[in-house]
């Protein structure tokens, strides 16, 4: 078990780049199995998550060779679809929940896929439904072996379909969009996901030939295609980690500047941060976050409590609500979180609590949370990471305490940020890593 020991209470200062997207790259990756021509990705995240999957396709004999830091091609010319029934397979593709999107072009491609019960963040239910009802809509047949844990899908022959999605998921999304490009006919899904990330996706397979129409919104529609080509696609940056450094920057009262970050592509994310008082100030297509003693949190319009709660895009990405929980717990004033879509992912305020924090947690999905406006620093303390975006709150919270904290099971946050460790130290932060 990876530990980190973090001195809290220091200002930090200068400017960082965020990483390649994690959420897209997971897609990314899993579209190149869909061509067996060379697909060229830049700006690919050097975390664990997304390492874990280029050595998936490694394994099932795709061509993966390293361009540099950040840039990798592949060729899946050839796949050894018997990898799949192997016990090395199952173990290495359960260990993360994009694996799941291997499904969708293998089974467009080859007539069937194969996958166990993907892992991934502890943070409630996380339902797989959506995946297997498109699938099935698309002419594929699914079973399920309980006892072993273990999704099939196969087909002779897929055929484009009308599908109305009972929810808007972003990874089924993506999975029934990579299986239609290659069906016969035309397919449309209503109720589609449309974070940005997606929007790379289509963007990228329509530059492979495939023709997908309604990009950005919730109607798509895909002519299907008999094969696509390969291409040179570049990563966003990470919004997340975005929100992540401009949390940071506020509660610990530091001036950062963060680089490049693809402004038009973060929706409200800068808005919801400025309803908690931080100064955000937009330079070309960096963020200017100046140093700040303190910040009030709005109220809305008539005066009620602000309520930060989380929707599907172009509404505030549930990622964040953890950040955002964080930073109020230093703001003046009070906000009411909502986290719809999680059912645990609230359950690390015992943490902040044993920190100091005043916050009441109302139920799995509800938290109060009433600023101390720096009034009084956090305590530091012991923790463990429960989760990426939980461990990387707990980080930030390290980062704003007095004294020195330890935090436990670093491997949570190291399967979503890259280096993060050294990357904040170079802006002044002092954490220590212990394998």
């Amino acid at each position: 078990m990876t530990t980190f020991k973090v001195q809290g209470g220091n200002k930090l200062k200068g400017e960082i780049t965020p990483q390649g997207a994690k959420n897209e790259a997971l897609q990314i990756l899993c579209a190149v199995l869909l061509t067996d021509e060379q697909v060229i990705i830049e700006n690919i995240p050097n975390i664990r998550d997304v390492n874990i999957l280029i050595n998936l396709l490694k394994d099932l004999e795709v061509q993966v060779n390293k361009i540099n830091d950040d840039t990798y091609s592949f060729k899946a010319e050839s796949i050894n679809i018997n990898y799949l029934a192997s016990e090395e397979y199952k173990k290495k593709s359960s260990s993360i929940r994009g694996s799941i999107m291997m499904i969708g072009p293998l089974l467009a491609r080859y007539g069937k896929g194969f996958i166990p019960r993907p892992g991934g963040d502890k943070i409630g239910r996380r339902r797989l439904d959506t995946h297997f009802n498109g699938f099935k809509q698309l002419g594929a047949t699914f079973s399920y072996d309980k006892s072993q844990g273990y999704y099939e899908v196969t087909a002779d022959k897929l055929t484009g379909s009308y599908m109305l999605l009972e929810e808007a998921s972003v990874t089924g999304t993506a999975n029934i969009i990579m299986t239609a490009v290659l069906a016969h006919g035309k397919t449309t899904i209503y109720n589609a996901a449309c974070e940005p990330y997606l929007q790379q996706l289509c963007k990228m397979l329509n530059s492979m030939g495939a023709k997908i129409s309604g990009i950005g919104s919730n109607l798509i529609s895909i002519e299907g295609v008999t094969s696509l080509t390969g291409c040179t696609h570049k990563i966003l940056p990470d919004m997340i980690e975005i929100g992540s450094f401009i949390g940071l920057a506020a509660i610990t009262k530091s001036e950062i500047t963060i680089k490049d970050v693809s402004y038009e592509d973060l929706g409200i994310i800068p808005e919801v941060f400025k309803k908690l008082g931080i100064k955000i100030e937009k330079k070309n297509d960096d963020i200017y976050i100046p140093s700040q003693d303190n910040y009030t949190i709005e109220n809305f319009i008539d005066g009620s409590i602000l309520t930060i709660s989380d929707a599907p895009w172009p509404g505030f990405t549930p990622d964040l609500l953890s950040i955002i929980l964080v930073v109020a717990a230093q703001a003046k004033g009070s906000v009411l979180i909502h986290q719809k879509m999680f059912e645990s992912r609230l359950f690390f305020v015992d943490k902040l609590i044993d920190m100091g924090a005043q916050i009441i947690l109302c139920d799995p999905h509800r938290a109060t949370v009433i600023g101390l406006n720096h009034s009084s620093r956090f305590k530091a303390t012991t923790m463990v990471s429960p989760d990426i975006r939980a461990g990387v709150s707990l980080l930030i919270a390290a980062l704003a305490a007095d004294g020195e904290s330890t935090i436990h099971n670093v491997e949570q946050i190291d399967r979503g940020y890259q280096n993060i460790d050294t990357r904040l130290n170079a802006l002044g932060a002092k954490i220590t890593r212990i394998e």
